[in-house]
């Protein structure tokens, strides 16, 4: 018998447990805090990439964190125009300012960005990869 009578969903729950464990084992943080850090490291990297790309990465990541990446999406807005490795940053930090727990945000976006690489085709990780930056880019 699953936990909530629905395959799908007992499988993404499971799913996402396993992409938090990697991040708290990163990061040194709580299980909620992991969360944010998932959540505004996907939101914010999905903003700087062009909508095909974005939309095809969203494709790739597991039900339960793919509404967190495709929460408050604004695809018209898209891509920002974050150049620097400092805007990328702060624009992640201010988003993990409302957690209730200190975080370094680089260890974060790193965290983030390991765990993607472990679970996502590694072609669509280098198609992402490659419209970024370089200053953000040498945070994978």
């Amino acid at each position: 018998m699953s936990d909530t009578g629905l395959q799908v969903f007992d499988r993404t729950l499971h799913t996402t447990h396993i992409w938090l464990d990697e991040i708290m084992e990163d990061t040194q943080v709580s299980r909620q805090t992991a969360w944010h850090e998932l959540g505004a490291v996907l939101r914010c990297l999905r903003d700087r990439l062009p909508l095909p790309l974005a939309v095809n990465l969203g494709a790739q990541l597991p039900l339960l964190i793919r509404g967190s990446y495709y929460e408050r999406w604004q695809p018209s807005d898209q891509p920002d125009r974050i150049r620097t490795r400092e805007e990328f940053l702060q624009q992640i930090d201010d988003e993990l300012a409302k957690t209730s727990q200190e975080t370094d945000t680089t260890d974060a976006v790193r965290a983030v960005f390991a765990t993607l690489s472990t679970h996502v085709d590694p072609g669509q990780i280098d198609k992402v990869k490659e419209v970024l930056p370089k200053p953000i880019r040498a945070l994978w």
